[in-house]
């Protein structure tokens, strides 16, 4: 009887045995978590025996702070007429108006950065920086002194180009801002708090970020596409440079978001994409020149801004027109290059000039890009079909 039993025993461990090495085989063969072992077997294995990649930001740093300058920005008191408001006793017995008197304004100084991107003196800075300045005075890292003249300004992209006299001076190679990856190493070189040369570190946290409505002027319309970083940026960095790994300018730094005015995580600043464009234009016409597509409307999506009726009114239409990113065109404008090209509203636009349009920052940006006259391929969606036409802007 125990023979018997031993021998039943045996059979059950050897049976097992032979089932647990099919199953074994059979999951490393089919089962979907065999690959997914496998792949981080193989990650882990990659992290243990191969070298982390090290990012040396030393020679990018070096490049820069040469090439960023200090701006200071002056504008002389002068002289203003200011009239007060009327009294009882103006309406009764004077002119019906108030008194005027002059007074005299104390000068105002302003500070903030610049990048030379021409041996011959060009520099590139913010309109903030210069608005309204009489007197600019450029300090190289060093410590060379010079007068800088206004080339020109543009308020809605929130850039300016001044001039100092002189020959060779150290440059920063402008770089591709499109290349730019979320997650990439980037410094932010500038003089904070009067402080020179100054350098911080970060990566690029989004591209093609909006703020406002309104540009560095408050009036004029502005053009918005920053890219986002947490490399620090505070008083003082506005027109400083942003540049990658490699040492190349992607970027000139514009502004922070924070209560406080003092950074708090998040600096923006303005592409090289729309940077080179700008620069040309006032360089050769003191202007900018924008092309103009000829229509009003917005980004088509949801938002988290939206209450719930919003909501549900945007996925109905979405729903409806069959493309869930884009800009949806609220008005053609009559004899506009849009309705040239046959454009109607309702009508979605999600290409222009080659380059994906997913909101109306994408299509500020790809505007920015071209000047009146220049020809470009449009794509947008009509009742779920894609159209494709040539517009002269």
């Amino acid at each position: 009887m125990a023979k018997k039993s031993f021998f039943r025993i045996m059979a059950i461990m050897v049976t097992g045995l032979v089932c647990l090495g099919a199953c074994q085989k059979e999951n490393k063969g089919n089962d979907p978590a065999g690959k997914i072992w496998e792949e981080d077997g193989r990650q882990k294995e990659t992290m243990v025996t191969g070298e982390p990649a090290r990012v040396d930001l030393t020679a990018a740093a070096e490049t820069a702070v040469h090439a960023v300058v200090h701006i200071k920005a002056t504008q002389t008191g002068k002289t203003r007429i200011v009239e007060e408001r009327p009294s009882f006793w103006d309406y009764f017995f004077g002119n019906g108006r108030g008194q005027q008197y002059e007074i005299q304004t104390q000068p105002r100084v302003g500070f903030g950065s610049g990048v030379i991107i021409s041996k011959d003196g060009y520099i590139v800075t913010n309109h903030h920086v210069v608005d309204g300045a009489d007197e600019i005075t450029v300090k190289l890292n060093d410590e060379r002194t010079y007068r800088g003249r206004l080339i020109g300004a543009d308020a809605a992209s929130d850039l300016a180009l001044i001039k100092i006299k002189g020959e060779d001076f150290p440059t920063i190679p402008i770089g591709n801002s499109d290349e730019l990856k979320v997650g990439e190493w980037v410094l932010a070189v500038g003089n904070p708090f009067e402080l020179n040369s100054t350098v911080t570190a970060g990566i690029v946290s989004a591209k093609a970020r909006s703020l406002s409505t309104t540009s560095s002027d408050g009036r004029t319309p502005a053009i918005q596409s920053f890219i986002q970083t947490d490399a620090a940026i505070n008083a003082g960095n506005s027109g400083g440079a942003l540049v990658n790994a490699r040492g190349q300018l992607v970027g000139v730094n514009a502004m922070l978001y924070s209560p406080t005015g003092s950074y708090s995580g998040y600096g923006f600043a303005i592409p090289t994409a729309i940077m080179k464009k700008v620069v040309y234009d006032l360089k050769t016409t003191g202007k900018v020149q924008r092309a103009v597509l000829g229509i009003s409307g917005g980004t088509l999506g949801t938002s988290l801004k939206m209450d719930d009726s919003q909501m549900a009114r945007m996925r109905e239409l979405i729903k409806k027109l069959g493309v869930r990113q884009g800009v949806l065109v609220a008005e053609v404008i009559s004899g506009s290059p849009a309705e040239k090209a046959g454009m109607r509203t309702y009508d979605v636009i999600v290409s222009l000039g080659g380059r994906r349009v997913t909101n109306f920052t994408d299509l500020q940006e790809a505007l920015a890009r071209h000047r009146p006259g220049d020809e470009v391929e449009i794509k947008y969606i009509r009742e779920k079909k894609e159209y494709t036409a040539r517009v002269i802007l």
